[in-house]
């Protein structure tokens, strides 16, 4: 078979356990990118935050972030924008606030986050590490409710990270059986994305696919997370990382190896070493 595009999950895909990139993930990118092979980033991380890892990687392609909410190649100009209203955003996050869990408004230029201190390090794990510039303002308030009712905010997704597992399944049943204009993601026990209704990385993935005129058939996902197993699923070659959870694994085509032990590279490797560059292919009337 043969690929043209390359979906690839940031945090627990790209990146190792320390939040650092390896040069073999670095070279392998590269590689594919010299045969023509178009490579994006599908991730719950904010815009900025996504351009910093491509950057790292010389990847200079449209990016799926936000869920797939923002789906853009600069900042400012993206091709899809989707958002949480006013109004809703005020409610859910006063619904959010009655129970213990750090809130975090997620917004292409900026995050609005409450200073609620989880017990548990989930959060040293992910906020504090999401790897977000610099130039990112990040914020943080007693209340979010307080704060939006004077400067009302409408976010591409809201972020919640639970202290307590039986408060996420409270929070998202309250959510699904009362706001229709949002999804919740959830990514884990204790970590909830909500977004706008019908976003997901594999909406955005296809949206950018069929942008780019390239089939599903043709698409190679990789990623480790349950918000990851869509894409997984409805890629030509679905691709789960070898630290990723069983569910995802079994969503899969094919298990590289994990974050640590440079699971992407290895599957680039293994996959993309006898596929001709796309021109040449083209050329040969072997692909339009």
């Amino acid at each position: 078979m043969i690929y043209r595009m390359i979906a690839v999950n940031i945090d627990g895909t790209l990146l190792q356990t320390n939040g650092r990139m390896n040069r073999l993930t670095k070279e392998a990118i590269d590689y594919v990118q010299q045969k023509g092979i178009y490579v994006t980033l599908v991730t719950s991380r904010s815009f900025l935050s996504a351009k910093k890892v491509a950057k790292a990687l010389k990847i200079n392609s449209i990016l799926i972030t936000h869920n797939g909410a923002y789906i853009a190649k600069d900042i400012g100009k993206p091709i899809h924008a989707a958002r949480i209203e006013e109004n809703t955003t005020y409610d859910l996050v006063r619904l959010l606030e009655g129970f213990s869990c750090q809130i975090r408004l997620v917004h292409e230029h900026y995050s609005l986050a409450n200073k609620y201190k989880l017990n548990h390090n989930l959060l040293a794990k992910t906020v504090f590490t999401s790897g977000d510039p610099v130039s990112y303002s990040q914020q943080f308030v007693d209340s979010i409710g307080e704060t939006i009712v004077d400067e009302p905010a409408s976010p591409s997704s809201i972020e919640v990270y639970f202290e307590y597992k039986e408060d996420l399944k409270d929070v998202k049943e309250a959510i699904e059986n009362v706001f229709s204009e949002v999804d919740c993601i959830q990514l884990d026990e204790l970590r909830l994305n909500i977004v706008p209704t019908s976003v997901s990385k594999l909406k955005g993935l296809l949206y950018l696919a069929e942008r780019l005129g390239i089939p599903r058939s043709q698409i190679v996902s990789i990623g480790d997370d349950l918000d990851d197993i869509e894409m997984i699923e409805a890629a030509g070659l679905g691709v789960a990382m070898g630290n990723a959870p069983v569910e995802v694994k079994r969503a899969a085509n094919w298990i590289t190896r994990s974050q640590n032990e440079n699971g992407v590279a290895y599957m680039i490797k293994e996959h993309f070493r006898k596929q001709h560059p796309i021109k040449f292919l083209k050329k040969m009337n072997i692909i339009k």
